[in-house]
């Protein structure tokens, strides 16, 4: 599967839901339940990590994907940024 392959949109479990549950527009409490109850379904799905990595690699800044929130996304990122970045500051210390 390519990286921006959608076949497995057919297959999730978000499919029979309502669309604005995974895109909270409310902030604070009210939000953070909504996201919650996205994740909830989220949970039980057969395609979450298809999900979520479509949302990573299109990078995805709204609405719950694959479980997580953008918040957590952008969190992902930095930390697999940051791995590369200490990977090649290792190798070029080995090749030094």
């Amino acid at each position: 599967m390519t990286p921006y392959s959608t076949d497995w949109r057919a297959a999730g479990a978000c499919l029979e839901e309502d669309p604005d549950l995974f895109y909270p527009v409310a902030t604070g409490v009210v939000g953070a339940r909504q996201a919650a109850e996205a994740q909830q379904i989220c949970a039980r799905c057969r395609v979450r990590r298809e999900c979520l990595e479509f949302a990573m690699n299109s990078y995805e800044n709204h609405g719950v994907w694959g479980g997580s929130t953008p918040e957590e996304r952008i969190r992902v990122r930095h930390r697999r940024s940051d791995a590369r970045r200490r990977e090649r500051q290792r190798q070029e210390a080995a090749a030094a």
